[in-house]
């Protein structure tokens, strides 16, 4: 193999551990009913996804939840420096999908989004 080739090699492997620095558990501030829940950060098709995970209420109780499971950020892409913008978040509180951005800035994460003129944010932090 040649030097290049190797080279190539290990710059492919080495990207391929490289997770991004959103990736993880966050908790999200309460809703509109006072529940909060657990988001799982991951990608998905080349963007940035999460799903909920579990769901608490105003107590910190887990609580059972049908929305548990369900994508809730999506197409979401990286802009360098904490910035990721392009895609859409569900608020399951006010069942609502709004065209979202988000800025990671150590453990937290601010995420908003709008609807039309009605905008909505809210910061996150990170569990693991």
């Amino acid at each position: 193999m040649t030097k290049f080739a190797l080279a190539a090699a290990f710059a492919c492997l080495a990207t391929m551990g490289l997770a991004d620095p959103i990736h993880g558990v966050w908790k999200t501030q309460p809703g509109d009913e006072g529940n909060y829940a657990h988001v799982t950060m991951d990608n998905c098709g080349g963007m940035i996804c999460g799903t909920l995970g579990k769901a608490y209420d105003s107590s910190g109780n887990s609580v059972p939840s049908d929305k548990v499971g369900k994508r809730m950020v999506w197409d979401m892409k990286s802009d360098g420096n904490g910035a990721y913008s392009g895609g859409k978040i569900w608020a399951p509180d006010r069942d609502k999908t709004y065209k979202s951005k988000m800025a990671l800035n150590g453990n937290a994460l601010k995420v908003s989004g709008c609807v039309g003129p009605i905008c909505r944010s809210q910061t996150w932090t990170r569990v693991k």
